[in-house]
């Protein structure tokens, strides 16, 4: 059992109306949203296309959230800067993408961004420590990326319960996600960020957040909610009960 962290709520923008995308953005602003998780495809890592730098771009200047870009893309070094220049504040790419692991996160952080790890459910666990001090976030995957809607995969939980405990084994620590603009000097850091999206509600966030996770994507749980706002609320308060 693990100590409850505070719990970031982030709204998949995946699931919302790609034909008002500002409008997305700002409902889930308005609703309460910690940050936007938005999800990058490129038809080659993942069957699917989403969008690109352009669209975060006119995302970014529709809201003031926290923007939190996960590439599900091959290659994701040669797409850094276009996304930083987007407006990025995170950028979290695939270990299963690239070779160059340790060489991309060294380059998100050069260009004053957070970078984040992802793992699919297939993926060993045994990989992960390698690359915790390197990094802000490790995002574990809890559906096979590709598809919005996808149903929770139970067993990641145990990833989940993993992480955290290497993490507070060896005090891995990390910056957390803070306003633009204001990183904490000299104040202790945050425990480390660990991140789950897929199939993510209100009926499993608290066995997400009991494993050990802190930050939850969901998408289709929020944006087809009725009302956002009180769906933000209601995973808050479930995930606290776990």
């Amino acid at each position: 059992m693990h100590r409850k962290l505070p719990v970031r709520i982030e709204p998949s923008i995946l699931a919302g109306d790609f034909g008002h995308l500002a409008d997305e953005a700002k409902r889930a602003e308005q609703a309460g949203a910690d940050a936007l998780h938005l999800d990058i495809m490129d038809g080659n890592f993942v069957p699917n296309i989403t969008m690109g730098p352009q669209a975060v771009a006119a995302i970014n200047r529709s809201t003031d959230l926290f923007l939190d870009v996960h590439l599900m893309i091959y290659n994701p070094f040669d797409y850094i800067e276009r996304f930083v220049e987007a407006g990025a504040d995170s950028i979290t790419f695939h270990f299963e993408a690239t070779e160059d692991v340790e060489e991309t996160l060294a380059y998100i952080r050069k260009c004053n961004v957070r970078a984040g790890l992802a793992f699919n459910p297939d993926t060993s666990m045994s990989m992960i420590p390698k690359f915790l001090d390197q990094c802000d976030l490790i995002l574990l995957m809890t559906v096979f990326p590709g598809f919005g809607g996808q149903s929770f995969m139970e067993e990641v939980l145990e990833k989940v319960k993993f992480t955290r405990d290497v993490c507070n084994r060896l005090d891995i620590r990390a910056g957390g996600i803070t306003p633009r603009g204001d990183h904490p000097k000299d104040q202790e850091l945050p425990p480390f960020d660990i991140q789950v999206d897929g199939g993510v509600n209100q009926d499993n966030v608290g066995r997400c957040v009991e494993a050990g996770a802190n930050v939850i994507v969901a998408g289709t749980s929020l944006y087809h909610a009725v009302n956002m706002a009180e769906a933000i609320k209601a995973m808050r308060a479930a995930a606290q009960k776990g």
